[in-house]
């Protein structure tokens, strides 16, 4: 025990953990692979039969040449590791992912590799490199059994032989389930010679297999498990080991010897160095990057390339920065690990944080099921169709055809930064080093065999004289004497002595060893071989494209550092308060950047990898930093330094990488000068005659020389422990926190997995029970994520009241808003997809939907009834006029069906879940469509969480909490469809004033455009009763046009026509018919010559009308409202008493409106909203300068007609224009000259337009114009030394007191910085 222990000590610090042979064993013989029960298991389950009730039986349909028989450990060196614990079924699983395979002479045997990795619980990895060959079976049992298989399989096919077209087609029946078609195209990988039409019927071989005839062949696989992935190494190493098995000749030295020295005597590379240790035949190279590089990376990037092309890898690349579900798709194991490892590499400084398995083994298909982000690698029959094969959701998938050269991007893909350049730059770099960008369909790789086919005599003597000559080891003595008694006393030395001779090398040099002079005849001097050069070369080109990469982050993020909020004293507080702390200011990190950035940023920045990186940031106040966060870091700063750029410049030009060439020189030196080199190979204690060599049989190794490593402990152990001891403690998440007691541990813990909703699939334990507890742990997961995402929405969406509640930022932008929303449709989705029983179209929920509605339509056409009951329709949204707009979850799907915009499934999903949560009935309808048990449990397996009864009520009751905001997220989104609307006008009460004979119009305009002029039809009032059976009188009128977002403003008007030309109307109300928002415009006012101020044309300013039925508490604020009723009847309700405003009030009125025109500005522009409103509402421009202009008025009625401020202007004007005051102005400097010209000029111009807007609306043109062109503050002072203002204004009036008067002109000139366009509801007809 103790000589084990002291072998893996150092374990840590040693290249290569654990040496495996996987095979078929010979004692237990022939078993049927245990997945085939599972399968059943997991069949039972879906057809809702008792699991234990399955009865196991054979598979005699495939032909047994084909079938997977069980594969075992058969040896693994060492037993066990501490820091590493062996998981033999899970090494077992990723070494053989589909078990035993038997072949014939006539088959193709070539070697193949394969490379995979296990994620353990606390994320920290181990990767696995095998090398799988075919061995000859020498078990008389086995080949009996293969027979007796075959003629059984035979007699099977021919029973059956006239079903077969039926048998084979594969019927898309609904029945069938998702996993069964996935476990169906993943049966064995036929091989190449068996692709005739008479092996590929029914499954069966036309030759298939003969004890007599045939010899039989069955898959071993030997694998070495690393701590770091130095796959080139491991990759040379097991090829030189095989080579050694299949050679005529045998290996220089037992292969125990290679092995021993690979475990126990080859250590880890310090960081930034390169170690030169020896195979069978020739040495092998490695490299680790130093503290300041990318970490290291060994898997050929130029091949995932190769494979994918440029623009498919980028777009790759985006869906796994935005933690989409990817799912890789090949043939070839190594392929999948190629591309899953490549891409992950390129996150850096990112770390993916969900389910990662590059190799789904068949045992644990059940997790494509999972409603959670996940990377997976799954390999494809020969000659499958993508059509085929059904995966269990689809709606935030990317599929990846790596064979195909093809990838299926999700909807709603925002684009990388900057990717025209990014591509180019890439591909500039691929150009280089004579790589095609456009990737495509490789020539397989050639094997391992004609790899390894080099001159074996050359490789052979080029180790046999570093053995020999190389005095820095003193592997075989440091003295002549003591090497030839090893020579004369151990046979094997004897034998190799006699092949060294044969090669060419002079043993008899090692009288000059013993001597301490250098081998004169040496023959590998200075030259390397073309295998290292292209090892170089792959080296140069991978780290070359990661630091283009590695570029693009530093450059979007390179002042990152000043949004991360750290408000927390230590650790501990920080760890306790983790989840409900804002860790990094979105909202001003987004504003800060270039607009083409935006939509890919606000999803990125909601990921969790994002959000650990910023954990990551924030722990390393009180802890050392994380080694990727430091090298970012230290990027950052070095090009602040070199390019001191100012951090407030922001612009999307796109700066490309400069640390190429550094990059690529720091690796070819560390390759070209070898810092270290280890202990060679030598011979050990071993027994006599036991391993004897016999060509094509891997040797049973001597398991007591193997188990454990030398007992004293070595330099290497010394140097590099420590170093590794510290890099452990950053690849460890929990084991650099010195945390001290449990509850701390806790807080750690689930900090680290906060939002993680699984972790990785343990591969070693996969009984019914266990898979039912990971579903479990999906159920937890859900609903924990739609808790924080309700709860991150509201405190977003609360804004300002929130803060003041305690909870962290204020304000959303829309971006935000859309990306917040967008991301609960795709946990929407997840939810619908779990647990499917049968998997119809890309969206889970709109294929319930779709079977909810037919069964309602159903039942609608049996009873004669309505589709929605009388609770499912919402009372009017007013009192008056509009009619009842029935609401149900049927009515709502064929507004989605009926927009021909949406093509997609997806996109009606999509559609339908905006639509239910602006109309604030998102809960309310899938509690309608849940309610139907009886079809929940047709779609949905036992464990879905849609029927985990408690889990699905506290679900529908976070969504509910959504109604308490108001969204515009239908409206906003889908700007080009075709919307019904409903417009009521309705007059004042009394009958006379309802009734006109003119010819009344309407045009209603929104944020997006305007309905265009309406006719109404006259004289057709209608007539309606409210609950007290009181009549009252409206015209309606609806219209259908192009969307036109939030409605602002109504123009209403008529030609002024008949007898009854005079129109007292009291307000319009126009409602969405879709969405059931309901506008009010109030009015007040009459439209006809002759009276008020003679307007036959209003524009009215819109207030969404709030329902009922919905409290107000937590309600974000109404629109601005139109000017009220009081306001513009007439100026003498003004100046009434008790109505007086005082010259405080008016003067901070102005500064308010002003105030909120300036904030309007500084929001993003797609934010803004209607400026309209700020200018033309209620507390707006206008309305502030029209109580300024009314002070002091005087309002003298002559002949019972109103005087407006419009006849003061009129006035002005025409005094400017006199031929005496022209003299007088003509003395006054020329800016007061021109302002006078300008005013009467824009004066004119508002009384010729062919509109009649009345006085008031003139008015409020002017004031509007002045704003938009910055003649205001001019304008304003001209009015004030006006000579006609002593008639028409009071001594007190505000107009005539000069300090006001320059204090509203300095207010008013700051709208001036802003560039102000006006609707054209308002300008309509106006021409200077």
């Amino acid at each position: 025990m103790s000589a084990t222990m002291s072998g893996s000590g150092s374990a840590p610090c040693r290249f290569a953990h654990y040496f495996i042979i996987c095979g078929i064993d010979n004692e237990t013989g022939l078993e049927p692979d245990a997945l085939a029960a599972l399968y059943q298991w997991l069949e039972a389950d879906r057809q809702g039969r008792d699991p234990a009730a399955v009865a196991e039986g054979e598979n005699f349909d495939q032909s047994p040449l084909k079938r997977t028989f069980k594969s075992k450990v058969l040896a693994h060196y060492p037993k066990n590791i501490e820091c590493n614990p062996f998981d033999q079924d899970a090494v077992n699983m990723l070494c053989m992912p589909k078990g035993l395979s038997f072949r014939t002479q006539r088959d193709s045997r070539a070697p193949q590799f394969h490379s995979f990795l296990i994620t353990r619980e606390d994320g920290s990895r181990t990767y696995g490199f095998v090398h799988t060959f075919y061995e000859e079976v020498t078990s008389p049992q086995i080949c009996s059994a293969m027979q007796t298989l075959h003629q059984m399989h035979q007699a099977e096919h021919n029973a059956s032989a006239h079903n077969c077209p039926s048998a084979s087609s594969s019927s898309p029946s609904s029945s069938s389930s998702s996993m069964d078609s996935l476990a169906s195209s993943l049966d064995e990988v036929e091989s190449p010679t068996s692709a005739q039409g008479s092996r590929r019927n029914c499954g069966c071989s036309g030759e298939g297999y003969d004890s007599v005839r045939d010899t039989l062949y069955v898959s071993k696989a030997m694998c070495l498990i690393t701590p770091m992935p130095f796959m080139h190494a491991c990759k040379r190493f097991l090829s030189q080991l095989h080579h050694a098995v299949t050679s005529n000749q045998p290996p220089p030295l037992p292969l125990e010897s290679y092995i021993y020295n690979i475990l126990y005597e080859v250590p880890l590379p310090p960081p930034g160095r390169s170690l030169k240790f020896h195979g069978v035949y020739e040495p092998i190279l490695c490299q680790r990057p130093g503290a300041g590089e990318l970490p290291l990376a060994d898997f050929p990037l130029g091949e995932a390339f190769r494979l994918l092309g440029v623009e498919n890898l980028v777009q790759l690349f985006t869906c796994v920065l935005l933690e989409m579900q990817i799912l890789l798709y090949s043939q070839d194991y190594q392929r999948l690990m190629v591309v899953a490892e490549g891409i992950t590499t390129l996150l850096f400084p990112f770390q993916w944080q969900h389910v990662y398995v590059p190799i789904l083994p068949a045992s644990l298909l059940h997790f494509l099921d999972a409603p959670v982000p996940y990377l997976m690698g799954l390999q494809s029959k020969e000659g499958t169709d993508r059509s085929k094969l059904e995966l269990p959701q689809e709606a935030n998938l990317c599929f990846v055809d790596i064979d195909n050269h093809y990838i299926e991007l999700p909807e709603d893909f925002p684009q990388f930064p900057n990717k025209p350049e990014f591509i180019q730059e890439l591909t500039e770099v691929l150009l280089s080093f004579g790589l095609s960008p456009e990737g495509g369909n490789t020539s397989p790789a050639p094997s391992i065999a004609k790899q390894t086919s080099t001159l074996e005599t050359e490789l052979k003597s080029v180790s046999l004289s570093e053995l020999v000559d190389d005095k820095r080891n003193g592997n075989l003595g440091g003295e002549a004497l003591d090497v030839l008694e090893l020579l004369q006393g151990n046979p094997t030395l004897e034998r190799l002595q006699a092949l060294a001779k044969r090669t060419g090398v002079k043993v008899a040099r090692l009288e000059a060893l013993a001597a301490g002079q250098k081998a004169v005849g040496e023959e590998s001097v200075g030259g390397r071989s073309p295998k290292e050069e292209q090892e170089l070369r792959n080296a140069k080109l991978n780290v070359q494209l990661r630091e283009v990469f590695a570029a693009r982050f530093a450059t979007m993020f390179a002042d990152y550092e000043s949004f991360v909020i750290q408000n927390s004293p230590d650790l501990e507080s920080w760890l306790t308060n983790r989840e409900q702390m804002h860790n990094f200011d979105k909202a001003s990190f987004l504003s800060d950047q270039p607009e083409p950035y935006l939509p890919f940023l606000s999803h990125f920045i909601e990921t969790q990898m994002f959000a650990t990186f910023i954990d990551n940031k924030i722990i390393s106040q009180w802890e050392e930093k994380e080694p990727l966060l430091r090298v970012f870091d230290g990027r950052i700063e070095k090009a602040r330094l070199y390019n001191v750029r100012a951090p407030s410049l922001r612009s999307s030009i796109y700066q490309k990488c400069t640390f190429l060439k550094e990059s690529a020189q720091a690796i070819e030196q560390r390759l070209r000068k070898i810092d270290h080199t280890a202990i060679h190979p030598h011979l050990l204690n071993m027994k006599i005659g036991q391993g004897k060599y016999q060509q094509g049989f891997f040797p049973k190794l001597q398991a007591d020389v193997l188990a454990s490593g030398p007992t004293s402990n070595n330099r290497w152990s010394n140097r590099t422990c420590s170093t590794q001891r510290k890099v452990d403690r950053h690849r460890q998440p929990n084991d650099h926190l010195v945390l001290d007691n449990d509850l701390k541990e806790k807080y750690m813990q689930e900090a680290r997995n906060l939002g993680k909703n699984l972790r990785q699939p343990k591969l070693s334990d996969l009984s019914p029970a266990v898979i039912a507890q990971t579903n479990w742990k999906f159920v937890e997961g859900l609903l924990k994520e739609c808790k924080i995402k309700t709860k991150r929405m509201l405190v977003e969406k609360m804004g300002r009241e929130a803060v003041e509640m305690g909870h962290g930022e204020a304000n959303i932008t829309g971006l935000e808003e859309n990306t917040l929303i967008a991301s609960l449709c795709d946990l929407l989705e997840r939810i619908w997809s779990h647990g499917l029983q049968v998997k119809q179209g890309k969206s889970a929920l709109w294929s319930h939907l779709l079977h909810y509605q037919a069964r309602e339509e159903k039942n609608e056409l049996q009873s004669e009834s309505p589709v929605s009951n009388s609770q499912d329709k919402r009372k009017p949204e007013s009192s008056v006029g509009l009619p009842a707009l029935r609401v149900s979850l049927i009515q709502d799907m064929r507004h989605i069906q009926n927009m021909g915009e949406i093509k997609t499934d997806v996109g009606r999903a999509r559609a339908w879940i905006r639509l239910s949560l602006e109309k604030k009935l998102l809960s309310q309808h899938l509690k309608q469509l849940l309610s139907n048990q009886t079809l929940t449990k047709k779609l949905y397996k036992r464990y879905a969480f849609l029927r985990c009864e408690e889990e699905k009520e506290q679900f529908l009751f976070h969504l509910l909490s959504l109604n308490t905001v108001d969204y515009f997220c239908f409206t906003s989104v889908f700007t080009t469809i075709m919307i019904p609307y409903r417009a009521v006008i309705i007059p004042i009460k009394k009958l006379s004033n309802a009734m006109t004979t003119s010819n009344p119009w309407l045009c209603v305009s929104g944020e997006l455009g305007d309905s265009g002029i309406l006719q109404i039809t006259k004289n057709v009032l209608e007539m309606t009763f409210d609950s007290a059976f009181r009549p009252h009188a409206h015209f309606s009128i609806a219209f259908k046009c192009q969307n036109i977002g939030r409605l602002t403003t109504v123009q209403l008007g008529h030609d002024n026509s008949g007898l009854l030309a005079k129109w007292l109307v009291d307000c319009v109300m126009v409602r969405n018919e879709i969405t059931g928002h309901t506008y009010k415009f109030p009015c007040g006012r009459w439209l006809g010559k002759g009276v008020d101020d003679g307007s036959l044309e209003r524009v009215l300013i819109g207030e969404l009308v709030v329902p009922c039925n919905d409290e107000d508490g937590g309600r974000t604020p109404p629109l601005q409202r139109s000017p009220s009723q009081i306001r513009r009847i007439s100026i003498t309700s003004l100046t009434g008493r008790g109505n007086k405003p005082t010259t405080v009030q008016i003067q901070e009125s102005i500064g308010e409106a002003v105030n909120n025109i300036i904030k309007h500005f500084h929001k993003p522009e797609k934010e803004r909203g209607s400026l309209t409103v700020l200018l033309c509402g209620e507390g707006g421009l206008v309305w502030a300068l029209e109580q300024f202009f009314h002070h002091g008025f005087r309002t003298a009625r002559l002949f019972q007609k109103n005087v407006f401020v419009w006849d003061f202007f009129e006035r002005a004007v025409a005094l400017m224009v006199n031929a005496d005051h022209i003299e007088d102005i003509q003395e006054t400097p020329e800016p007061l000259s021109l302002t006078c010209e300008s005013f009467c000029r824009y004066v004119n111009a508002i009384n010729n337009m062919p509109r009649n807007i009345g006085k008031d609306g003139k008015f409020q043109l002017l004031v509007c114009l002045g704003a938009r062109d910055r003649l205001l503050p001019q304008w304003l002072p001209l009015l004030a030394e006006c000579p006609v203002i002593t008639r028409m204004y009071e001594e007190n009036a505000l107009l005539r007191d000069k300090l006001t008067v320059s204090s509203v002109v300095a207010v008013l000139q700051t709208v001036n910085d802003f560039p102000i366009t006006l609707e054209t509801s308002l300008t309509k007809c106006f021409e200077l």
